[in-house]
């Protein structure tokens, strides 16, 4: 059996609580593990490692929303799915600005929460059709629209770097890197335009605008980053420690023909057709 997925339960009404863990307890194959339960946010900041993979937070503890935690989880490791009976799509728009991984109303619970649990620990997209709808419905301009951080971390993926060099240029961690790459996931995902592997995200950006296939480049190291800074629309815009070693440069022979554009592990575009994507994230969405 593969390793299981630990789960912390936040919810301050015991009879919720029992309900997710009886959900838990009845997955086939027991992939999810109950590691922690408590009624507020206190047990989780006592330790000093994180006391699960993921952590099934209700939005609304003792009476008052706690939207506003949610980053401080984020960076403390934590992968957080909100499980809410709100369904204001402001709150929820909120909760993913904030970082959480997924969206499950309580009415979506027995359907999905496992499932959500399981695509946050493994950085999958999970978009639920309460979550699309709150997408969909929110009348900021240009949705779906990337914010400066996400589009930096996607340059530096696409040119190569790891989640962890990404971190360090951008001085965040690995973990806020994987949440910025997933929300874009889910921002395409819920418009129905689907983006479950690296090359099909990167169609998407360059579709959009979003990326220009000229910043496509083999990622600088950071000492020559300092001496050339660059600009948001090239690589490497915030300057941080970057010790990794420079990819190396494809030889002509490795190159492809064709349409469309994809970028390698080297940071490379190449040339290839980006088969359509299928329009259903997670099982989520239909």
């Amino acid at each position: 059996m593969e390793q299981q997925v630990t789960v912390a339960i936040i919810e301050d009404h015991p009879v919720v609580t029992e309900g997710v863990a009886s959900w838990i307890r009845s997955d086939p194959g027991q992939r999810v593990q109950l590691a922690h339960t408590g009624r507020d946010l206190t047990g989780l900041r006592a330790g000093p490692r994180p006391a699960a993979d993921v952590i099934i937070l209700d939005l609304e503890l003792s009476g008052e929303l706690v939207t506003a935690q949610i980053p401080g989880l984020v960076a403390a490791g934590y992968r957080v799915v909100a499980f809410s009976g709100h369904s204001d799509p402001a709150i929820v728009m909120e909760t993913l600005d904030n970082g959480a991984h997924a969206y499950v109303s309580k009415e979506e619970g027995s359907e999905h929460l496992v499932e959500a649990v399981l695509a946050a620990a493994a950085d999958r997209p999970y978009v639920t059709r309460s979550q699309a709808r709150a997408m969909l419905s929110d009348q900021r301009p240009d949705r779906p629209t990337l914010s400066q951080q996400e589009q930096q971390a996607l340059l530096l993926w696409f040119q190569g770097m790891s989640k962890a060099s990404v971190g360090r240029r951008m001085s965040i961690t690995e973990n806020t890197v994987r949440q910025y790459i997933s929300r874009a996931r889910a921002k395409y995902a819920a418009t129905g335009r689907t983006a479950p592997s690296k090359d099909a995200l990167l169609a998407r950006a360059i579709e959009d605008g979003v990326i220009k296939p000229g910043e496509i480049l083999p990622y600088q190291s950071f000492a020559r980053a300092e001496a050339h800074p660059p600009s948001l629309g090239a690589p490497g815009q915030l300057p941080a420690q970057d010790n990794q070693t420079p990819p190396r440069e494809l030889p002509p022979s490795e190159s492809a023909h064709g349409t469309g554009c994809e970028a390698g592990h080297h940071g490379v575009i190449s040339s290839r057709t980006v088969a359509p994507t299928a329009s259903r994230i997670g099982g989520g969405l239909s």
